[in-house]
This record gives structure tokens, sequence and C-alpha cells, in this order.
């Protein structure tokens, strides 16, 4: 069994981007702060304008803002179309990450449905535009994907919204046979969305799982040639879940084409090509020995995710995909909102919010302060053994 864990102080924001409350700081602050960043969103600079849509970002994804932001709902969404029609590359990818953790903290409901009614369109277009830049088609591919999830309540959107993915990704797909498939710029953007599909097929009825599953199954292996060990490995978690899927809904599923696919998959888990980085080929062959055994035995190895008192274990491809995602959206702030988010907690099957004690809570945070005192002390300490090392006069000193 495979253990990941951590805890995400709740005060200290994500590790890319500004910091906007200190670990002492209080609602009071943190709110106060928050209203200056909305506000900057307006400015006429785009790098302030992006630098707050950033910081916004981060402070909803490390701490639990429901009250705050369902007050600010409208403006929050005003200020993302905005900068998602009128911004250029990074401040569009800003704005994208923006309404995905808005969408988390508000959860299902009519405040998130009104808040994709307003983004999705736009997210489409962008999604959809060869002219946009590829890392801000990339975001918003998985921003659809997170925010449909979250939001869609009109299953004809939900179809739309699957449809507008396949064209992407399909894009990668063979056109021949025994050739690999050969990165370009856009398989960044393939990728992203392919996995938002793949999310969003979980939570699909079966009648149309099983149309989609007719679709894919047979043309998604092309993408296990590819050059980008990336798109290799986003097409193997996603066929491992498809086979989960399949036989969900009939326990005695058949694959035409097994003996082809265990065997491309068996070569990829045992990789030793010369010419792929020793990084890509060490990260491939963990993840494909995974998916063979996904495949071949139907089993999957349970990892377990440590957030404060409590343990979430993780043991099926469905679970492993949908953790993925949105640990990719909220960072270091996962860990807090599963501890805190009820909607996450719904989806993990977490049950209510435990709640913890002071004393608890104590236990599992330092504070800056404390750790400055600690750090304080552990430099002079070296600094005074360095000092005795090098002067043998200081020992001589001591000893008189």
């Amino acid at each position: 069994m495979s253990h990941c864990s951590g805890y995400s102080d709740p005060s200290s924001f994500a590790e890319d981007g500004p910091e906007v409350l200190d670990e002492e700081g209080t609602q009071e602050d943190l709110e106060y702060k928050l209203k200056g960043f909305i506000d900057l969103t307006l400015d006429k600079s785009a790098k302030i304008r992006q630098a707050a849509l950033e910081g916004i970002k981060n402070a909803l994804a490390s701490k639990m803002l429901y009250e705050f932001v369902l007050e600010r709902r409208m403006t929050l969404t005003d200020s993302i179309e905005r900068c998602l029609k009128k911004g250029k590359s990074d401040e569009q990818r800003a704005a994208a990450a923006l309404a995905s953790v808005l969408c988390i903290q508000l959860g299902p409901g009519i405040e998130s449905e009104e808040v994709l009614k307003t983004l999705g369109p736009i997210l489409k277009k962008i999604i959809c535009d060869g002219t946009a830049s590829i890392q801000a088609r990339q975001t918003c591919a998985t921003c659809f994907g997170v925010c449909s999830f979250i939001a869609t309540d009109d299953i004809t959107e939900l179809y739309s919204t699957l449809e507008c993915l396949e064209n992407i990704f399909t894009k990668s797909y063979l056109k021949e046979k025994n050739t690999n498939v050969c990165s370009t710029p856009n398989t960044v953007l393939h990728i992203s969305s392919l996995l938002s599909w793949t999310l969003l097929l979980t939570i699909c009825p079966i009648n149309e799982v099983k149309k989609k599953l007719e679709m894919h199954f047979h043309k998604l292996p092309s993408l296990l040639s590819s050059d980008d060990v990336n798109m290799r490995i986003a097409a193997g978690e996603s066929l491992a879940l498809l086979f989960e899927l399949a036989r969900g809904m009939d326990s005695d599923f058949f694959y035409e084409d097994m003996e082809s696919l265990t065997q491309i998959l068996r070569a990829l888990a045992t990789d030793g090509n010369k010419h792929r980085a020793k990084v890509d080929k060490r990260k491939q062959r963990s993840v494909f020995r995974d998916i063979l055994r996904a495949v071949e035995e139907r089993d999957f190895p349970t990892e377990t995710v440590k957030f404060g008192p409590e343990r979430m274990y993780i043991d099926c491809w469905v679970k492993k995909h949908t953790y993925d995602t949105f640990k990719e959206v909220l960072g270091s702030g996962m860990q807090y909102h599963l501890q805190s988010n009820e909607f996450l907690r719904n989806v993990f099957e977490l049950g209510p919010p435990v709640m913890l004690d002071a004393a608890m809570l104590k236990t599992m945070k330092i504070s800056r302060f404390e750790r400055h005192l600690y750090n304080s002390a552990a430099f002079k300490a070296r600094t005074k053994a360095r000092s005795k090392c090098r002067d043998k006069r200081a020992d001589v000193g001591e000893f008189f």
C-alpha cells in the first residue's frame, strides 16, 4: 500500500502565487485583503489584474470562505468573465483557475450553475479557438471539466461539454496503423481535454457511458504510442478507468483486442528505450505496472491519503482520477478542503466534517513565530559548532 500524506495549514496559500494572509492573521484581515484583490481585478495593468486573480485563487484554495464567496459571487464571476474575454494568455489562465476554485467553494447548486452558465460559453470558445494561447486553452479545458463536474444540472449540456472535449483530444488519434503519435505544441491541450472528458464520463448515465466506450475503446490505445510521456500516461489511466466502468456495468465484459493491448501495456511497464529520459521511463514504468494489473487482473493498488487526524483510501481508478483532478486545481490546499469542504467530502464519501478541538489543532499546527524561534536556535547552534571547530582558541578560552 502506498502512502501520501500532508496537512495544509489553512492560513498559508499555495506554492505558486502571492501569499495573502499571515498565519497569525484573522478572518477579518483575510477578507479585507481579498476585497482589495477583487477591486484590483479592474486595474488597467494586466500584471496587476493577473496577480489579483492569483491572490484570490490561492486564498480560496487554502481556506473555506463560503459565506464571503456567496456574497460576492456575481462580482467575482463578472471579473473572471471580463479577464477571460479581454485578457491575454497568462491573465486568461489565472481567470480560469479562479473559476475552478470558485465552483469548488460553492459546490453543486443554483449559484455554481449560474457561474457555469455565464462562463461556460466563453471557456468553450477559448478551448476551440485555434488562435488563442495553447496554455490558456489547456487551463480552460481543465476548468471546463471541473466546473461542469460540479455544476452541470442539464444532461444535454453535459453531453455538449463531452463533445467539445472529444473534438479536441481525438485530433491526437492515429489516422493510420503501425505509426507513432508525434507530439505537437497542442499535445498539452489534448491531454487536459482527455483528462476532463474522462472525469465527466464518471458522472454520465450508463447508456451514454456505453456509447462512449464503443466510440473510444479501440481508438484510445493509439495514444499509447505517443512520444510524449504525459500523453501516454493520461491515455493509459483513462483506459484503466474505462475498463473499470465497463466491468462495473457488465462483470463479463470482453475486450476483443485484449492480447494486443496487454502487450503494449507490458512493453510500457518495462520500457528500456534508450532514447527516453530516465525520469520519464521511471515515471512511466511505475504507472503502467498499475494499469497493466488493472486491465489484466482487475486489481488496484490502494493508496492512503492522510489529512489532519483523518485518512482516505483511494481504492479504484474513478476515485484516483477524481482526486488527481482536484489536487491539480487546489494544490497543497487539497488536504484542507478534504477536511472542511462538504462538497469534496460528499464526492469522496467522507461524511460531515470532523470537528477539531483546540488541543488537536495545536498538535497539527506550528505557528510562524514558533518556527522562526526553532530555526533561529538551530542556526545559532550550527554557527557555534562551526566556530569551535575552526578556532581552537575558542575551546581553550572556554576551558579556562
